[in-house]
């Protein structure tokens, strides 16, 4: 994660107060931007497999 993703997370959980209102806040948005990164790589992951999948069944349809 980027030092300005940081800042924006800041911003958008209320500006950093060290509140527990604040840091709840702060953690749910970098969760979901986790999740978001983790997402995107396993999609990526997915499909790769997939075109590997169909490169050797096209393979292996034309051996026999």
């Amino acid at each position: 994660m980027t030092q300005d993703e940081m800042i924006e997370m800041t911003r958008k959980a209320g500006g950093f107060d060290a509140t527990p209102k604040f840091l709840e806040t702060f953690a749910k948005l970098v969760a979901q931007h986790e999740q978001k990164k983790f997402c995107a790589v396993l999609r990526q992951l997915h499909d790769s497999y997939s075109l590997a999948s169909d490169s050797n069944a096209i393979r292996a349809r034309g051996q026999e």
